[in-house]
């Protein structure tokens, strides 16, 4: 009264897993994005040349871009990254 179970041979097996691709092309779209995303955040963030280095001016430092927009478009790099990593094929 046992179940029979089929077997596999270990050479199926390993030829099944050989052709699973981990990411497929919109995958590497969506990362090429939030790569572009975070350079343009990183960008930001470093800001330009200051008019002169011995005067500290916290209008360039403190602006809100480097503050605020900078910040935000990083995290979203981040997240698009994220979801680029965990996003499934359609066909799966």
């Amino acid at each position: 009264m046992s179940k029979n179970k089929p077997e596999i041979s270990p050479k199926t097996h390993k030829e099944s897993h050989a052709n699973i691709e981990l990411f497929t092309k919109e995958n590497y779209k969506w990362m090429l994005i939030g790569l572009a995303v975070l350079a343009v955040g990183f960008f930001l963030m470093a800001g330009g040349k200051g008019t002169n280095p011995q005067v500290f001016d916290p209008k360039e430092v403190y602006s809100p871009i480097r503050i605020t927009l900078a910040p935000l478009l990083i995290i979203a790099g981040f997240v698009i990254e994220i979801y680029a990593i965990m996003k499934k094929s359609k066909t799966d």
